[in-house]
């Protein structure tokens, strides 16, 4: 891997940092990132900084990898594969019990991500796949993300919606914290026509939000078992929690 000295143009140095991380195959620390460039310190931290607030880099216990932005660049992001691995056995088990379609979404920035999907062995046409993302607005996947973020993100995403012509189907706070109360989001009609969604958060250690679970099917399948399905997606979810926060 080349370590080039000098890099006077902007976006030739994220695009620098952005590469060496690809090649690392792992997380790396600043220190390692520094020697692997040929960037001073401080030009790296800032194009970090710029990388992180797009998604494109994620940051844990001081060192750095690519992060979920990657889905749409390439097919071999990898970045968040312990979080799909650790998720995928209760995703098939989810299916099987329900035999409906099952997702695992992240938010970045003001998108929901899919990292992973499993197809329901019935027919349901919907706009989750896997590395397909849809705005952070509506749906149950949106309305669950939305209102585990942490504060100040949740409340930048809902600031940002400030002056738009209403729309009843777009959460506010109060919807968004009965949402935590309840554990779980649920939607129908709202990013797909005729389907029925409900979402339930993972959390990582320290309870933070990882990602959520998603179970979608049409709304003539799906209502007849609603409960039944809610409680599904809730156990499973609790379940990969738990996997997580021992990670």
């Amino acid at each position: 891997m080349s370590s080039p000295t000098s890099y006077p143009v902007s976006q030739d140095r994220v695009l620098l940092v952005l590469a060496t991380l690809a090649q690392c195959g792992g997380p790396v620390t600043a220190q390692e990132l520094a020697r692997l460039t040929g960037l001073p310190r401080s030009s790296l931290y800032r194009q970090l900084a710029r990388l992180k607030h797009w998604g494109f880099v994620q940051e844990e216990e001081g060192s750095y990898a690519p992060g979920p932005m990657g889905l749409q660049l390439a097919q071999g992001f990898d970045a968040s594969s312990q979080l799909v691995n650790m998720a995928r056995t209760d995703m098939q088990r989810l299916v099987a019990q329900s035999h409906e379609s099952v997702g695992l979404i992240v938010a970045v920035n003001d998108r929901a991500i899919c990292l992973d999907m499993l197809e329901s062995p019935q027919a349901l046409r919907c706009s989750f796949e896997k590395g397909r993302s849809v705005p952070l607005r509506k749906g149950a996947t949106a309305k669950c993300l939305l209102a585990h973020l942490p504060p100040a993100r949740r409340d930048a995403v809902l600031d940002a919606w400030k002056g738009e012509d209403p729309d009843p189907q777009r959460p506010d706070r109060a919807a968004l914290a009965a949402i935590r109360k309840a554990g779980y989001a649920s939607s129908q009609n709202e990013v797909d026509e005729g389907v029925w969604g409900t979402s339930a958060p993972l959390f990582g250690p320290g309870q933070r939000l990882a990602a959520c679970m998603t179970l979608m099917a049409p709304i003539s399948r799906a209502l007849p078992r609603e409960a039944e399905l809610i409680q599904l997606v809730v156990v499973a979810a609790a379940r990969v929690s738990r996997l997580l926060s021992l990670s």
